[in-house]
């Protein structure tokens, strides 16, 4: 537990990066997913679209009681700077006291990927060594390298639209990782004989066919928070059990999901459990190894809080950031 004496630290995004390795994030974020199986609240996003100029205004919440943090993430995206800027407040869960304010840029990727890590862990095959990724951005890359922290990959395939993006993605991570990272010509070339397929994509229809899948794939979908995109088709999602981070939103934004529904292959009956359930041992997760499973993730507060609160402890061991003031509302709250 943070003393709550010290008062407010602000953290730039410089000072966040590289504070933590893709190991402790992932241990961090599967503590966070635990609680959250346990009980612990967190809240959907928000998401407000603005017509013009064109963006949107996004938020959401968690409060993690034994790691002794709470808080939000928001942020801006679009609009007239056709850009994005995040920001994060941390809270002591016990006193309620603001601990930290942090420029949540430079982290996203790390705590996503722990995320996406988290399901790997939970729901892939313990043998599994050949991994697929589509996508070469930022969260392609914070997925790559946390789930290489979870299972012993010995090939890595690699596949986007853009020759020049998949190539120099693979040769950048091959460079990184024990793990042969190679880009290929085609998603069914990536997909096909993966042991698990990791999609980081703003895809709005699927990016591989379910047909495609070997059994004993575990597929993991990061990112996709809009009703009607679909990076998974509806045959991945009948195949498969189906785990999302959070059960309340599979009906309000998980895409993949929403358009099985709406293909009629599967029901909202379907949805396994979340996956801190599985983390906590409430719900099985895999239980044979000719299964397939999903996990669906859009984003929550659970692994911004659990990460958050890490970045902040190693940040005050290391004395980085800047003490902000902020009043009590017993104080500043007078209307005077």
């Amino acid at each position: 537990m943070a003393d709550d004496t010290d008062g407010t630290l602000f953290l730039t995004s410089e000072e966040c990066a590289g504070l933590a390795t893709p190991t402790e994030y992932v241990a961090a974020v599967r503590e966070g997913y635990r609680q959250r199986g346990e009980g612990a609240p967190a809240a959907l996003r928000t998401k407000l679209m603005n017509e013009e100029p064109p963006g949107m205004f996004t938020g959401y919440s968690a409060v993690l009681p034994e790691t002794g943090a709470m808080g939000g993430y928001m942020y801006a995206a679009g609009f007239g700077r056709r850009d994005a800027q995040f920001v994060l407040p941390l809270f002591d869960a016990e006193s309620g006291a603001l601990l930290a304010l942090l420029d949540g840029a430079s982290f996203n990727p790390f705590k996503t990927g722990a995320t996406g890590a988290t399901g790997v862990d939970a729901l892939a095959r313990e043998d599994a060594t050949t991994l697929a990724i589509i996508g070469s951005g930022a969260q392609a890359r914070g997925q790559l390298r946390a789930t290489a922290t979870v299972r012993e990959f010995e090939t890595v395939s690699i596949y986007s639209p853009t020759t020049d993006h998949r190539e120099a993605f693979a040769a950048s991570m091959n460079k990184e990782l024990s793990a042969s990272v190679a880009a290929v010509a085609s998603s069914a070339a990536a997909v096909e004989d993966a042991d698990v397929v990791i999609t980081a994509t703003n895809s709005s229809e699927p990016v591989f066919d379910g047909d495609v899948l070997e059994d004993g794939t575990h597929v993991t979908a990061m990112g996709q928070y809009d009703d009607v995109k679909h990076e998974l088709d509806a045959t991945t999602i009948e195949r498969a059990k189906y785990v999302p981070d959070l059960r309340e939103r599979v009906m309000d934004d998980a895409g993949s999901f929403i358009n099985a529904v709406e293909e009629g292959v599967v029901s909202e009956d379907d949805v396994h459990g979340e996956l801190g359930e599985v983390v906590a041992g409430e719900v099985p997760g895999r239980e044979s190894d000719d299964e397939i499973t999903v996990f669906d993730s859009g984003g929550t507060g659970i692994e911004t809080v659990a990460s958050a609160y890490m970045l902040y402890e190693k940040a005050r061991e290391q004395d980085l950031g800047t003490e902000l003031e902020f009043a009590l509302a017993s104080e500043a709250l007078t209307g005077e």
